[in-house]
């Protein structure tokens, strides 16, 4: 294990114990999700080594690697995700006048080929290599693992996305600064975290799914990923509410706690949780963040 001894965002080594959870996705184990004192970015901490991260990814179930599962889990995702595609798609298409596109954590592969197929240059950035040949093979697509990320040249891409990958990266600042020597001076980095103050993250604390510990190592709220921005001197332009993660978030995280995804229950919650936000706090369940140098 590795035990983080500073803020990544501030500095600061003094730390409080947020919250014990458990990986209920896979391993079992129980990890602690410290808080920042003078800041308060929260962090999975300790956490696996990055060697070792690797094999808590290791799951025919791990549904951003694949497309072809069964069961009502998979069938709202994929439902999801192939409309999500097109709106991300027209969403992206009128920030740029550029059709460069770099996606860092492609899964895979559906995101970057509907860019294909509309006459984008594309690169993927992919750590599984089973997600990396699936892409390469169903979609003719180059999909490279995270070591290519330090060879793309200074300001080569119009567009670089992380959908739901940065609270992954073990090396958040060095990230970062890669995203910002990668984007054309006019680009835009398109960020889509989990936002740990979310109405449906308080209601299920320790069983709110998108904790999904150890694999999500930080754990963003709108304040603390503005400070991350700040720091690295980049600009949110704009936060957008992904409507549809409160719903299937709150249904695998019934299912962490009840061991069945309530469907009515997942719904009424993720319903309660979009209300919550759009007429209070601003807190969905997941936010996309359009920055810029």
């Amino acid at each position: 294990m590795e035990t983080i001894t500073y803020c990544p965002i501030c500095n600061n080594i003094e730390f409080s114990n947020f919250l014990k959870t458990k990986d209920y996705f896979y391993s079992k184990k129980e990890f602690t999700i410290q808080e920042c004192l003078s800041c308060g970015f929260r962090f999975t901490n300790p956490r696996p080594q990055e060697s070792e991260l690797n094999s808590y990814y290791d799951s025919e179930n791990y549904l951003s690697h694949s497309s072809q599962k069964r069961g009502l889990l998979p069938y709202f995702y994929n439902l999801i995700k192939n409309y999500s595609i097109r709106k991300k798609y027209n969403f992206i298409k009128n920030l740029t006048s550029g059709n460069s596109i770099l996606d860092i954590g492609s899964g895979s592969g559906e995101f970057l080929n509907y860019f294909k197929k509309n006459n984008w240059q594309t690169l993927g950035i992919e750590p599984n290599e089973y997600a990396r040949n699936y892409s390469a093979t169903t979609y003719s697509l180059d999909i490279q693992d995270e070591t290519h990320i330090s060879k793309i040249k200074d300001n080569s891409f119009d567009i670089i996305s992380l959908w739901h990958v940065l609270e992954h990266v073990p090396n958040l600042n060095e990230r970062i600064i890669q995203l910002k020597r990668i984007l054309k001076e006019d680009g835009v980095i398109i960020i889509a975290v989990p936002i740990c103050n979310s109405f449906d993250a308080k209601h299920y604390n320790k069983y709110w799914a998108a904790y999904d510990v150890p694999r999500h190592i930080y754990h963003f709220t709108q304040s603390s990923f503005a400070k991350l921005m700040e720091k690295h001197k980049l600009s949110i332009k704009k936060i957008i509410p992904l409507i549809f993660d409160s719903f299937y978030i709150s249904m695998v995280s019934e299912k962490y706690k009840f061991g069945s995804s309530k469907l009515i229950n997942s719904l009424l919650i993720g319903l309660r949780s979009n209300l919550s936000a759009h007429f209070g706090t601003k807190d969905y369940s997941s936010l996309i963040f359009v920055i810029k140098k």
